[in-house]
């Protein structure tokens, strides 16, 4: 059984494009918490805030991180990412699901930028995996802030070699036999993370008018909750 985060980072120490450096213990990333997971090494955990992207068919119970000092808000991401993952995974394309959710979801993307802002604490953003609807969030978080494009894919590519084991941790969280290698195997397309995929949400980002804030700014977002964010999470 594998236990513990395997998909799990601190987000901090990325050098933005002006110089500065993101900081440590305020934006994290995982895969879904589970109920006895050991304590992670990560800056700012637990987290003050966690934002739960997975959708609404995903039948998940009470949330593990819930506590008195942890919010818990639920941002359900686009269904059509488990619908796509169940029909054709041979026939997936992640970049236009990427894209695809970067327009259909843009209310609840801007809803993570402004929770994001307003937190106290470390903000924790994860879905199923940490790798589909985590990936464009924390992808926009970044990019907003500044961090280059290489940065934020080199950062994306990384869960690729993690999918196997959360897969697994996965398996066990709802009492089914972990997968061999050879289902493992059939379910590539699924645990890819390629570079390509996020570019295209990338382009979409830095091509608006007046780039990734512009395209907040066209969503709802409003300067003000830009500007908090970015103070909360990059160094003078």
């Amino acid at each position: 059984m594998t236990t513990g985060l395997v998909n799990s980072r601190d987000l901090g120490g990325l050098r933005t494009e002006d110089g500065r450096l993101t900081r440590h213990g305020v934006l994290l990333r995982s895969e879904a918490p589970l109920a006895g997971d050991p304590t992670p090494d990560l800056a700012g955990w637990p987290p003050a805030v966690v934002l739960d992207l997975r959708g609404t068919q995903e039948g998940h119970p009470d949330h593990p991180l819930q506590s008195t000092g942890t919010k818990i808000h639920r941002i359900p991401m686009l269904d059509l990412i488990m619908a796509a993952a169940t029909t054709d995974p041979s026939a997936l394309d992640l970049g236009k699901l990427y894209r695809q959710l970067l327009e259909e979801s843009a209310e609840g993307l801007v809803q993570i930028l402004r929770l994001a802002g307003e937190a106290d604490g470390a903000v924790l953003v994860h879905c199923s995996v940490g790798k589909d609807r985590t990936g464009v969030s924390v992808a926009l978080l970044l990019r907003a802030a500044g961090v280059p494009r290489e940065t934020i894919i080199a950062d994306y590519v990384r869960t690729e070699a993690n999918m196997t084991g959360v897969i697994r941790r996965v398996a066990t969280s709802l009492g089914r036999p972990e997968p061999t290698e050879a289902q493992l195997t059939t379910m590539k397309h699924l645990l890819a993370a390629p570079a390509p995929a996020l570019e295209g949400v990338l382009d979409t980002l830095d091509t608006h008018e007046n780039g990734p804030q512009g395209w907040l700014l066209a969503h709802g977002a409003t300067q003000e909750e830009i500007t908090r964010w970015t103070t909360r999470f990059l160094t003078p």
